[in-house]
């Protein structure tokens, strides 16, 4: 797939040089989609599209509730069998899945640029998290998964185990913006914790998620175990939650809301990962060069479309000329380009809907007495939903960019004078996903870090320490979400607690003759004797 020999407007991002001359049919084959798709429910045909040139990239089932109900029968039946496999033979399956994902990650680096526009780079970040999150859950499951022994309410009389029973049927609905990690990423700790799934991934990016249930069902996942249903999300969607015994979403925060009513009402749990207006400080004593160097990382990987990508941006008004120079000209460098090889700094926006935000955000700042420090224009020159990355100086209310998730390659600038302050802008949204602190002090950006209102915070990175570190839990507070992915928290949410108590000797209510008075004195002097020996 080539880029166009148009020339960039006076002033614009440069294009990238193109060194893959493959075309969207060289990859996108009807026998790869036939492959791919012969496991998915479904009665009528829908179609997916590459934003690269905005035509068809690929044909596919659509789903009908009544496909969606013999999804959920086969995967009941499926994880049934599945959930008494012993974990560490789930892990080992995990384990597997890992080194094929590294040893064929070519082949799905081109779906995902297909399918989402974006740079080759920053779908090789999707390659990484799902490959972290697959080593420790295919290290650590067994452990956060076998039971745990608890003392009990009479110490050696009162035998207590906790049990770690999987849901049954995990309903996940993964969104378009990050295909292979909002898919498998997310359905890998469900398979680990013994459940199956029936996953509704977005129409146009559902290759990329067929390619890994494919690439998993080689590892040793049994078949019928992850389930795929495709559709419009309306139609599919809620047939999917009314269902499931537990349901998973990433998307916005108003879907979100509609998903966590639907799955509240049958009394089933929830985790959402939803929007954000994710704030950065640059502090007085920031590396101005690795800042302006992260801020690009932070604000334009994919384009801008990541829940966790930086969109407003505080620097201390003693540094902020010099930070703006480095991060204007960082940001004027960017390369765009559509190639299928690495290259391009910077990829495109996902659809015509994303480039209208974009467009109509930047377009009413400027009108509204925003200035334009970079950026600031579509370029169709490149490919139909381009945009170039921009940044935004004099944002203020009611401007849509300074509260609205703008969700593309746009971020806005203000300075301030006082920590205090940038904390308290900061924190003065619904929203609370991420956060970034750049200061030369790690002990002071650290203890900023605990005042932002957020679920990450990092120090002197963007997003990818905190996301990247699989062994830490990741998600978001407010209108951003509930729940958590990674680390124990983003497993065990895919498990009911069942408690065993086996209780030896004496029963727990008058025996041995004492009356119930007698027993309440009994009772009373043995909780204060436990108390005093220190039992917890």
């Amino acid at each position: 797939m080539t880029d166009s020999k148009d020339a960039a407007p006076a002033g614009g991002n440069p294009v990238a040089a193109a060194t893959d001359t493959r075309t969207a049919a060289d990859v996108v084959t009807p026998a790869l989609v036939a492959r791919l798709t012969r496991g998915v429910t479904g009665s009528g045909e829908t179609a997916g599209h590459t934003p690269f040139t905005g035509e068809v990239l690929a044909r596919l089932p659509e789903s009908s509730a009544e496909d969606v109900g013999a999804a959920f029968a086969r995967a009941r039946e499926a994880g049934r069998r599945w959930a008494r496999v012993p974990a560490r033979e789930r892990a080992r399956v995990l384990l597997r899945f890992h080194d094929l994902l590294l040893d064929r990650q070519s082949e799905v680096l081109d779906l995902i640029q297909l399918e989402t526009g974006k740079a080759r780079l920053h779908a090789h970040e999707e390659v990484q998290a799902v490959a972290v999150v697959a080593r420790f859950l295919g290290r650590s499951a067994p452990r956060l998964l076998r039971p745990r022994a608890h003392t009990g309410v009479l110490p050696v009389l009162t035998k207590v185990t906790e049990l770690r029973v999987p849901h049954g049927v995990v309903g996940h609905i993964a969104p378009w913006n990050y295909p292979l990690e909002l898919s498998a990423g997310d359905a890998l700790p469900a398979f680990a914790a013994g459940n199956a799934v029936v996953m509704k991934p977005d129409t146009e990016t559902a290759l990329t998620a067929l390619w890994a249930r494919e690439l998993l069902v080689g590892a040793g996942l049994p078949e019928d175990v992850w389930q795929v249903v495709l559709g419009e999300g309306p139609v599919v969607g809620p047939e999917v939650v009314a269902r499931a015994d537990y349901v998973t979403f990433t998307g916005s925060t108003r879907t979100g809301r509609e998903v966590a009513r639907a799955a509240a009402g049958r009394l089933v749990g929830s985790s959402l990962e939803l929007g954000g207006k994710n704030a950065m400080l640059v502090l007085h004593d920031a590396d101005l060069d690795k800042a302006a160097a992260g801020a690009v990382r932070a604000c334009f990987s994919s384009a801008g479309q990541l829940c966790i990508s930086i969109e407003r941006l505080y620097v201390h008004a003693s540094v902020a000329d010099r930070f703006l120079e480095r991060f204007a000209a960082r940001t004027r460098a960017i390369r765009l380009g559509r190639s299928l090889s690495y290259g391009a700094d910077m990829g495109s926006l996902a659809s015509a809907r994303q480039l209208e935000t974009v467009v109509r955000h930047v377009g009413e700042a400027v009108a509204k007495g925003a200035t334009v420090v970079a950026g600031g224009r579509a370029r169709p020159d490149v490919g139909p939903f381009f945009h170039e990355p921009t940044i935004l100086e004099g944002v203020e209310p009611p401007m849509a960019v300074c509260t609205e998730e703008t969700f593309g390659p746009v971020v806005s600038v203000y300075r301030f004078d006082d920590e205090a302050e940038a904390v308290e802008r900061a924190n003065a949204t619904p929203y609370g996903l991420n956060a970034s602190v750049w200061t030369r002090d790690g002990r002071r950006g650290r203890a900023l870090a605990a005042a932002l209102r957020a679920g990450t915070v990092n120090v002197n990175e963007g997003y990818a320490a905190a996301y990247g570190s699989a062994h830490a839990p990741m998600g978001g507070v407010g209108d951003s979400g509930l729940g958590r992915r990674h680390g124990a928290e983003g497993l065990l949410k895919y498990t009911e607690a069942r408690t065993v108590a086996q209780q030896r000797l004496v029963p727990l209510g008058p025996s041995f003759g004492l009356d119930d008075a007698a027993y309440a004195r009994v009772m009373t002097a043995g909780l204060r004797a436990l108390k005093s020996l220190r039992v917890r």
